[in-house]
């Protein structure tokens, strides 16, 4: 018989086992992301179902963006993020979310998967190297966010954590769904 096992493990070189274990969940779901992409083309990453939908490259991108944002802005504190020096493209190029009706950004056209790969490594790389200092009472420390509509909105550290971790993970299911499509209307279902 043979036999499995399935283990959470906690990372060292982090201040926080905590954080180390929302590290490699994050971790994790990106190897299982990055496997169920594996062998896209250029044309599979930037086809779009239809006008206004997102493609498989805009949503890698904007994994990546959003993830090198959070940890500038929820991680850190920092008052205004600036993930594009982490990740090398700025929201617009990321083109979430699209207007009714349109087109995916001109600035991911032709990439290649690898483009993509490492646009997320890049991100991670950045998360990590944050994260890694934050203890387990930073966690629970506030941030304070005023938002475009005049509202605010208030959250932990770790609920950034977690956000990292749900937000890749929805996502992936977007594009394991959008890899379907895309064989199916390309005949390769």
């Amino acid at each position: 018989m043979q036999t499995y096992q399935t283990l959470l493990e906690t990372p060292a070189g982090f201040a926080s086992a905590q954080v180390a274990r929302f590290l490699w969940q994050m971790d994790e779901q990106s190897r299982r992301l990055l496997d169920d992409v594996r062998g896209a083309s250029p044309e599979e990453l930037g086809w779009q179902p239809a006008p206004g939908m997102n493609t498989i490259g805009m949503l890698l991108a904007h994994i990546a963006y959003a993830e090198a944002h959070l940890a500038q802005v929820g991680l850190k504190g920092e008052v205004t993020g600036h993930a594009h020096d982490v990740v090398g493209i700025t929201e617009a190029d990321e083109g979430m979310p699209l207007p009714a009706g349109g087109s995916p950004p001109a600035a991911l056209a032709g990439k290649d998967l690898a483009f993509f790969v490492e646009l997320l490594a890049r991100a991670r790389a950045h998360t990590r190297q944050v994260a890694s200092a934050l203890s387990d009472a930073d966690l629970e420390r506030l941030v304070t966010r005023d938002r475009p509509d005049g509202t605010k909105r208030i959250f932990n550290v770790g609920w950034v954590l977690y956000h990292m971790l749900e937000h890749e993970a929805g996502h992936h299911g977007q594009l394991n769904l959008l890899r379907h499509l895309y064989r199916e209307r390309s005949g390769r279902g």
